[in-house]
């Protein structure tokens, strides 16, 4: 599989996801505002990937400082300003919080005296446990959905939509959504998957085939407005989404397009499936209303690759996410099992399950 990032000796070397899939070029970033720049403009994007991106950041930077003579003392505001500015790139996806917490918990625990080398050790080494546990993660979202799917008993191989990227260049694994496509093709439950081209940014077209002609997995693309002519032909048996935010009641926020998709596969009477990792849930919001979306700029709907296909000066309404009702969801497959009925009761029950990591 492709990844969307390497880590060596301090420096986090990222795939411009911008790039693809004309060309394969690795941008190398020094310091945390560099990653910070990259995951705003899209550089790295997913969620998941986001939150690896920005622990490694930190990281990298600690052991940058850790090659001159000082301590904690030295550094707690560069960290605690560091943290700041890659908290404020991507407002939706809560991976990107949960992931900084760990690393602002850990930096508690150091004394004012704690040197420099010891602190870049620790960091370095947490950042490593999270992106080795987004691989866990997603290996056992992999099996949480293959299971729900044999469980379901839809006695033919699957065609399946999907929208965005959710795959290896969303996370450090294989990935969500894309994870659970790749596990039913390689066991020969899958016949083809549908790809949403995912206006304005196109990260279905880019990206997610791509993915899939990579590892030979068939699949066919379509325009995001032709999905629902597909499930009115009864071309389509599931549908397959990731998240970047779920909230108690299961309202999701995902790639703007997926409560479309959701309504539609709702009408169709076709199974609407989430898959996210647990580190994605904020039970802190109670409802879908209450959650930051981001606002992205004008120009990705007035220009596609620098081309302009509209005024320059045209107003645009361009929200990055949506927000889909736990009402429209079937399940939610997870790291630690699969959430069906899409409830506040079923996703406590879930969420108190034994993580597949620790």
């Amino acid at each position: 599989m492709v990844s969307s990032c390497r880590y060596q000796e301090g420096v986090l070397h990222l795939l411009d996801q911008r790039q693809l899939p004309g060309s394969e070029v690795w941008v190398a970033c020094t310091s945390v505002d560099s990653v910070a720049h990259a995951i705003e403009t899209m550089v790295v994007r997913g969620a998941p990937a986001i939150a690896n991106a920005a622990v490694l950041a930190l990281a990298g930077s600690a052991v940058r400082r850790a090659r001159e003579r000082g301590s904690w003392r030295d550094d707690l505001g560069v960290f605690e300003l560091e943290l700041t500015r890659l908290g404020a790139t991507r407002p939706t996806a809560v991976n990107l919080f949960t992931a900084l917490n760990v690393m602002r918990d850990l930096a508690a625990k150091f004394t004012l005296e704690t040197p420099r080398h010891e602190v870049a050790a620790k960091l370095e080494a947490a950042a490593h446990r999270i992106v080795a546990g987004d691989v866990s993660t997603c290996e056992a979202i992999e099996q949480y959905g293959l299971s729900w799917v044999r469980q379901q008993r839809f006695g033919k191989k699957l065609r399946i939509l999907t929208h965005c990227n959710t795959g290896a260049l969303a996370t450090a694994g294989s990935g969500t959504a894309l994870g659970i496509i790749r596990a039913l093709w390689a066991a020969e439950l899958l016949s083809l998957v549908y790809v949403d081209e995912t206006r304005p940014y196109l990260q279905g077209s880019r990206l997610t085939a791509y993915e899939l002609e990579r590892e030979g997995i068939p699949f066919r693309l379509n325009c995001d407005s032709a999905a629902a002519v597909l499930m009115q032909r009864g071309e389509v048996d599931l549908v397959c989404v990731g998240a970047d935010r779920i909230v108690a009641n299961g309202d999701t926020a995902n790639k703007i397009g997926t409560y479309n998709l959701a309504v539609q596969a709702h009408f169709h009477q076709v199974p609407f499936v989430v898959a996210a990792p647990t580190t994605t849930f904020d039970l802190q919001l109670n409802d879908g209303k209450a959650i930051a979306i981001e606002d992205r700029s004008p120009e990705e709907l007035r220009q596609i690759a620098g081309i302009r296909i509209a005024p320059p000066a045209a107003p645009v309404f361009n929200p990055s996410f949506d927000v889909t009702p736990a009402a429209l969801i079937t399940a939610i497959v997870t790291d630690r099992g699969w959430i069906a009925p899409v409830r506040a009761t079923e996703i406590r029950k879930v969420l108190a399950a034994t993580a597949v990591c620790s």
